[in-house]
């Protein structure tokens, strides 16, 4: 009788028809392009968000925030991995018992939709200034809506559940309402004020820019060293001032000369127009130094005395291709008494330039001293106006110029610059630095120049370089006390950053050192889409309303609340909108002025907690969590904190998380020239939702992430071999009944050490789950399903659940198990693979009505967990390595085909770990047809492995026959006189099914 390849004997018995072989209809292809669109209906169609907020009645609340996306395109790679870890996080609180309400939102105002609306009226020949604002305005709305609806589908075919069909947008009425109301807060509390300061100025957007709105990029710039002529110095201790023609008679006493010069060094020679000082440090050496030889067609000529860092000389004369000889110390209280003039005093700049201590001098580079144009530069801006008393008591004109226009061009305070081009509106630097740099060589002031590759602010949205501007804006202050209170808006949020969760705990550093040395927040925007500043300013008096002392705060504040409310922020720019505010509210209307400039978006994003999470029943306040990009600590997270510090006192979140941004498979940045970009709607189409969400998964998000098609590839492997381990665990249990349970004290070993497996996963999963570590999750159930699971125990009971009785013990523990196993694994991993989890609880219990994530994490019973089981399986693994690794080793020489065809020798030398071991059943263990073990060292010929020392391996075969069933070769095979071609294990086996069949007939 011979043996088919199809397992059937010819002319006998067809044995598979009484194995328990597995059944199912979870298909080994996924499918998973074809299939996601099926689940997500099927949701739809159960409602399922409605049904997890039913069932969720009642629980404490869990309410992650959604920071909204800006509503101008498609969603992008980085987008999409924001978003799947928000749905795991709101799926796995939800699973492990809390109240978990996701509402989705949407960025809607701002530069980039405007530009878009802008962008067309171009192309149609038409003039945005020509058209009414508020239909201007209705288009940029049309425009956001449209894409919040494409976000929106894009979103929810990622498997993202959420309030899809009442999602935030600060668009709406009742937002804009709110965010005007938070506003006037500020105007309430005294923290809003209008001043002119430097703010960085996008010409190309003709508006300022915040913080959170700039990135740096690099460019190459003309540098200049530049002198100053020193027009005289105060000496020592002497109350005189001290010129050539007035020689001291005091020899110790340190002077300056007239006609010495102090040497300044910038990147932005557009700036020297707008120069009112120079800045030094006392912590710095300063000398006077000769110039001796020069090569240079301009610049320092021999004789000339420079004044510099000492540090800093050889560097200066090197660039200027000269040679200095130090000549005097130039000490500090001497440096300060010095006054300047400005190098182009001929062309109008007529004034003294002093000399000011500041602590950002350094002298890492440049000259020691620095060139201070206070209408460029924050420092500049604080060390003048510190300053100013001291000014103005010596004559010095404090006002700051306004060199520079919206357009980017010098304005008529620059004179003999009028004209020139600093930005053009295509954001390109103009003439301006060839212009002075010309100028400056004409009045022989330039000592050297070059040209230095750095990094220089650029918008984030325009992607060009931005200027430093002198121009009035509305600003939140930072230091200023509040309400008398002794408080302030840096102090109160450096206190709830502290009292607050960071996700990685460097982000606490990181918005810690941003808050330090943040400026006052300037929320003014020159532009036309979004909420306006609505306060109104006297035109003489500059005074303000609403305003803390002023009677009728409250009543205009709840007109311009209403309207809004009723009519959206479109209200303000209405005909007759200030009368209509105004009446009743100011004796004469007319002498107020109604600001337009519009609110900065992140003022926007920055009060969603006022009008979600405190307006919405069904969300609390503060959130749970926010969680975005980590370039988020310079936007939401900033801006709502200091919106909620402001007008709260504390953050608007208890725990934020921060996720990197995604990178090229190379590391580098994707972008279109490199053709590098990976596309979550390409991704989609050709392998599913699913694989983009254990891509996320498995990655370490809190550092950048790395895509592309090969990292793709290896999570569809991962995510083929996940799948089968759940098809398996399907097939066996289509065999499955509730009266085969068994529980685990009836159970053997080996099942008992599966239990325990699942104790120590639950621990593990539910605390990283609240540590919101998901790779170490996927880790450890992937590690769990391909190497406890498939490789070991579904190996090694294939056979009793294929060939066992059906009321085998082992066979029934075994199913029971897997039930277990099941329902852990797929609860688990359901937030994480949501379509595949929920394909698996179909495929097992196919009820329409019900959801694997209307489920809870199941209650893992404590006897479940054995540590010295564990221990003795550990040691058990190690053994079986070695025997599976001498098993290779002839299966690989073709000495045996299959594991059953082998008998192996097994000796554990060491006594304490065979003791351990003895009672295992080694055949069943390593799958063999037999296995003896002894307590020896064995052969030198035997098998061994380095790192499990002690134990070696002799693989013989097996004697006896074939059993035509299991196939195990064993001496009993054929000592059962009705099935002679079988183990007696297996004819029992057959006898059961049959009578089983009869019964059933």
């Amino acid at each position: 009788m011979s043996r088919q390849d199809d397992g059937k004997e010819s002319g006998a018995r067809d044995w598979r028809e009484t194995l328990f072989l597995p059944k199912t209809d979870f298909p080994m292809k996924a499918g998973l392009p074809a299939r996601e669109p099926e689940m997500l209906a099927r949701w739809e169609r159960l409602g399922l968000y409605e049904r997890l907020r039913e069932d969720a009645k009642g629980r404490e609340k869990y309410i992650l925030h959604d920071g909204p996306p800006y509503a101008n395109g498609n969603i992008h790679i980085g987008t999409g991995l924001n978003k799947i870890l928000k749905d795991v996080i709101v799926r796995s609180r939800q699973m492990m018992g809390k109240d978990a309400n996701y509402v989705p939102g949407w960025d809607c105002h701002g530069l980039p939709i405007e530009w878009k609306i802008e962008e067309q009226y171009r192309s149609q020949g038409k003039d945005k200034d020509e058209v009414p604002i508020n239909e201007f305005r209705a288009e940029c709305r049309e425009f956001a809506d449209q894409w919040i609806n494409v976000q929106r589908e894009e979103f929810k075919r990622l498997g993202v559940t959420g309030d899809w069909d009442n999602p935030y947008t600060t668009m709406s009425f009742d937002a804009e309402a709110t965010i005007a109301n938070e506003l006037m807060k500020f105007a309430m509390n005294g923290l809003l004020y209008r001043g002119s300061k430097p703010v960085m100025w996008s010409v190309v957007e003709r508006t300022a820019l915040a913080e959170a709105e700039v990135e740096y990029q690099e460019i190459s710039s003309p540098t200049i060293w530049v002198k100053f002529p020193v027009k005289y110095g105060k000496g020592g201790s002497s109350p005189k001032w001290i010129s050539r023609e007035e020689p001291t008679s005091q020899p110790d006493m340190k002077y300056v000369f007239p006609g010495d010069f102090i040497l300044i060094w910038t990147t932005t020679p557009w700036t020297i127009p707008g120069n009112r000082a120079i800045s030094f440090s006392r912590s710095i050496e300063y000398g006077r130094y000769l110039v001796e030889t020069a090569e240079n067609d301009f610049g320092p000529r021999p004789g000339e005395h420079i004044l510099v860092a000492d540090k800093l000389a050889d560097e200066c004369a090197e660039k200027a291709k000269i040679t200095l000889r130090r000549t005097d110390d130039v000490p500090s209280e001497l440096i300060s008494g010095i006054r300047c003039r400005h190098p182009l005093r001929d062309l109008g700049f007529d004034f003294d330039v002093p000399l000011l201590e500041g602590d950002h001098v350094t002298e890492e580079t440049g000259t020691g001293f620095v060139h201070t144009a206070p209408g460029h530069g924050r420092d500049d801006f604080d060390i003048w106006t510190e300053n100013r008393a001291w000014l103005e008591q010596r004559g010095i004109d404090p006002t700051i110029p306004y060199t520079v226009g919206p357009d980017g061009v010098f304005t008529a305070d620059a004179p003999g610059f009028e004209g020139k081009v600093v930005i053009n509106d295509k954001g390109k630097f103009g003439d301006a630095n060839d212009a002075v740099i010309k100028a400056l060589i004409e009045a022989d002031a330039l000592f050297s120049r070059g040209r230095l590759t750095h990094d220089y602010p650029h918008s984030w949205r325009s992607k060009k370089p931005v200027i430093f501007r002198n121009t009035p804006q509305w600003f939140i202050a930072m230091d200023k006390d509040i309400e008398g209170a002794g408080d302030t808006l840096r102090a109160r949020a450096l206190r709830a950053i502290s009292e607050t969760r960071w996700v990685p705990s460097t982000g606490q550093n990181r918005i810690t050192g941003m808050i330090n040395t943040k400026p006052d927040w300037v929320i003014s925007r020159q532009r036309a889409w979004g909420v306006p500043i609505t306060v109104f300013r006297n035109t003489e008096s500059d005074e303000v309303i609403p305003r803390a002392g002023f009677g009728k705060s409250d009543e205009l504040i709840a007109r311009i609340t209403d309207a809004f409310a009723k009519e959206g922020a479109d209200a303000w720019f209405a005909d007759g909108a200030k009368v209509r505010f105004l009446e009743g509210i100011v004796e004469s209307p007319g002498d107020w002025e109604k600001v337009d400039d519009i609110l900065d978006v992140w003022f926007d994003s920055g009060s969603t907690h006022a009008f979600v999470l405190e307006d919405r029943d069904d969300l609390k306040w503060p959130a749970s969590l926010y969680l975005e990009g980590s370039d988020q600590h310079r936007g939401w997270f900033q801006s709502s904190l200091l919106e909620s510090c402001g007008t709260r006192g504390r953050a608007p979140y208890e725990a934020v998380l921060t996720h990197g941004f995604v990178m090229a498979e190379d590391g580098r940045k994707m972008s279109k020239s490199l053709n590098n970009q990976v596309f979550p709607q390409d991704v989609i189409k050709q392998n599913g939702a699913e694989i983009l969400r254990l891509w996320a998964m498995s990655s370490d998000y809190t550092e950048d992430l790395r895509v592309g098609p090969e990292i793709l590839k290896s999570n569809v492997d991962a995510y083929r071999k996940l799948r089968n381990t759940i098809r398996f665990m399907l097939g066996n249990l289509h065999h499955y009944e509730p009266s085969l349970a068994v529980e685990p004290a009836g159970m053997p070993e080996l099942e008992r050490y599966m239990l325990h497996r699942l104790s120590e996963l639950d621990e593990l999963v539910r605390r990283e789950y609240g540590n919101f570590d998901f790779k170490r999750i996927f880790s450890a159930l992937f590690n769990f399903c391909t190497i406890d699971l498939s490789s070991l125990y579904f190996d090694i009971r294939k056979d009793a659940l294929y060939c066992d009785a059906y009321d085998s013990p082992v066979r029934r523990a075994s199913l029971t198990v897997l039930d277990h196993l099941f329902s852990s694994l797929t609860l688990w991993l359901a937030p994480m693979l949501c379509f595949t989890m929920e394909e698996a609880w179909q495929s097992r219990f196919s009820d329409e009505g019900s959801s694997v994530h209307l489920r809870r994490f199941l209650d893992i019973p404590e006897n479940w967990r054995d540590k010295e089981l564990a221990e003795k399986w550990r040691r058990i693994r190690e053994v079986r390595r070695v025997v599976t690794g001498a098993l290779e080793v002839e299966r690989r020489e073709k000495r045996i085909g299959s594991s059953l065809e082998a008998a192996p020798e097994i000796f554990i030398e060491d006594e304490a770990l065979f003791n351990a071991v003895a009672d295992v059943d080694w055949a069943e263990v390593a799958i063999t047809s037999h296995a003896s073990w002894t307590n020896d060292k064995g052969p030198e010929q035997a098998f061994r492995l380095d790192d499990v020392p002690g134990v070696a391996v002799i693989p013989g075969r097996a004697a006896g026959s074939k059993c035509a069933r299991s196939w195990k070769i064993l001496p009993e095979v054929g000592s059962d006189a009705d099935f002679p071609g079988l183990t007696p294990r297996d004819a029992e086996a057959v006898r059961q099914f049959d009578a089983r069949r009869q019964a059933a007939e």
